[in-house]
């Protein structure tokens, strides 16, 4: 099944927020491991929490998507049904 433009960003999206929580908590533990192991572990949680609710946010965009796509269908079907009943 191919893929229109706005499943394509959405995947591509969903690929760099993924690499962005990877490199991004290595980032934020560098930078903090200088005040001390403890802020930095919870600065490096903190940023991936927020980071993967993101990230679920865009998965999230996906699914309405095909939800929205599988609603058409079938009303696209119901309407096809009344209009043989009503004959």
């Amino acid at each position: 099944m191919q893929k229109d433009i706005y499943q394509r960003i959405i995947s591509f999206l969903l690929g760099a927020s993924w690499a962005i929580v990877l490199f991004g908590a290595l980032f934020i533990f560098k930078i903090f491991i200088a005040f001390g192991i403890a802020i930095a572990l919870f600065a490096t949680l903190l940023f991936t929490i927020i980071s993967l609710f993101l990230i679920l946010l865009l998965d999230s965009f996906e699914v309405r998507k095909c939800t929205l796509e599988e609603s058409k269908k079938q009303t696209e079907l119901l309407e096809k049904i009344y209009a043989k009943e009503c004959e």
